[in-house]
């Protein structure tokens, strides 16, 4: 058994194990396809004594984040989400003073910053991945290419002064010492600041049986309690949670120093007790979902071997980071895939690591016309349906695989739009 690395808690139970598999962004160039790949061990565990699910085993975050090819613009949906989230954060937290610092840990290409940059507000974002740091400083958003830590915040503060709001959107999950973080936020935020970070929700990864969010750069799988733990042990206090449906789940945690003056909100106390109504703190939640994902395996694999039987043509579309997690486990490759589409540039003409399915434009879909399309992307399925419904409209089908398989045609998209 591991070590919990938020309690030191010896006592951890691994409950899911999904093989050996390469690094979910890992993506593959032609000349590179026939290339010993590495593959880590991917297993998950609960920890006995504060609740936090965590992988066992850490891949060095050099490896996986110093060029990074999601970015968090592609997507239409992400853009929207964030113009409404800095809309809440100035008029929240900075309407009196918008000259006051923000920054963002994990800023990518500043999708986030520059919204905020829209209420005046003074930014400044970290970001380890030199390639979307290079993009960001490109486009006026200030960004220093690092990795965020204790001295690094020190640095900035140095420098910049004390940050009045640091956000963290989908990041926390990614840093093995978190020690180090809340170093680095009692040395950069200001004494009557907030930390806000975003994080996929554990208990929407259960009820939905969302396994394949799964992969080697989430490190830990949050609900509320553990985080509260977590900051509490360093004199702060989770004060408001929200529920957000972005990522297919995820809350958005307020973090403010003891005694900073913010009023701990009914919010909290109602989050814990859903927690604990959705069983969070006993393990054989966990183990039942496990033999969940064991049934989504032989449903969907079960199906798309019926239709590749059958004369169909299968494609893929979004080549996010899960649906290589989906792709590994399944055992899903070019034998029931032809190709991936995708929107985002850094991955077109790639090839998914594992499984080797190349990776083409979005425009493939209407010029080819498979039978069947695989919505890998499952968290954009109402973006990605609208965008396709020249596909639809010409007899083409998705698969959504999360939580069961699921066929959706025209006569489908029509339906739900008039709900």
């Amino acid at each position: 058994m591991s070590t919990c690395r938020i309690c030191g808690n010896h006592q951890t139970t691994k409950f899911l194990s999904l093989g050996q598999t390469p690094l979910a962004n890992s993506f593959l160039k032609a000349e590179h396809l026939s290339d010993p790949e590495p593959r880590f061990p991917l297993d998950v565990v609960f920890c006995n004594q504060c609740g936090l699910v965590q992988l066992d085993y850490v891949v060095a975050p050099e490896v996986m984040f110093r060029n990074y090819i999601y970015v968090s613009s592609t997507s239409q949906t992400m853009p929207m989400h964030f113009a409404a989230y800095a809309d809440e954060i100035a008029s929240r937290f900075l309407e009196s003073r918008p000259d006051e610092l923000v920054v963002e840990i994990g800023s990518n290409d500043g999708c986030l910053l520059r919204a905020l940059q829209r209420h005046g507000v003074r930014t400044m974002g970290i970001e380890p991945a030199t390639n979307l740091a290079t993009i960001a400083n490109a486009a006026g958003i200030a960004t220093v290419n690092d990795f965020f830590s204790g001295r690094c915040a020190r640095q900035v503060q140095d420098k910049e002064g004390a940050a009045k709001v640091i956000i963290g959107n989908n990041v926390l999950a990614h840093i093995a010492d978190l020690q180090d973080v809340l170093s680095g936020l009692d040395t950069l935020l200001h004494p009557e600041g907030v930390a806000i970070f975003e994080v996929p929700y554990l208990v929407d990864l259960l009820r939905k049986d969302e396994f394949d969010t799964i992969y080697h750069e989430h490190l830990y799988y949050f609900a509320l309690r553990p985080l509260q733990q977590l900051f509490e042990s360093r004199g702060m206090q989770i004060f408001d949670v929200a529920r957000l449906p972005v990522h297919g789940g995820s809350i958005r945690v307020h973090v403010s120093r003891v005694g900073a003056g913010f009023e701990k909100l009914p919010s909290v106390e109602q989050l814990l007790r859903l927690e604990e109504s959705e069983g969070l703190s006993s393990i054989e939640t966990y183990l039942a979902f496990a033999q969940h994902v064991d049934r989504m395996k032989r449903e969907l694999t079960t199906l798309l071997r019926e239709l590749k039987a059958s004369g169909a043509s299968i494609a893929g579309y979004g080549a996010p980071a899960k649906g290589n997690t989906l792709l590994n486990y399944f055992e899903i490759g070019t034998d029931l895939l032809d190709f991936i589409v995708d929107r985002n540039p850094y991955k077109i003409g790639m090839f998914t690591p594992g499984s080797h399915i190349a990776v083409m434009d979005v425009g493939t879909l209407l010029k080819t016309q498979p039978d069947y399309v695989l919505l890998l992307a499952w968290n954009f399925a109402e973006e990605v349906l609208e965008q396709q419904s020249e596909y639809l409209t010409r007899g083409g089908k998705f698969i959504v695989p999360i939580p069961q398989p699921k066929i959706v045609s025209r006569v489908d998209r029509i339906a739900s739009l008039t709900i």
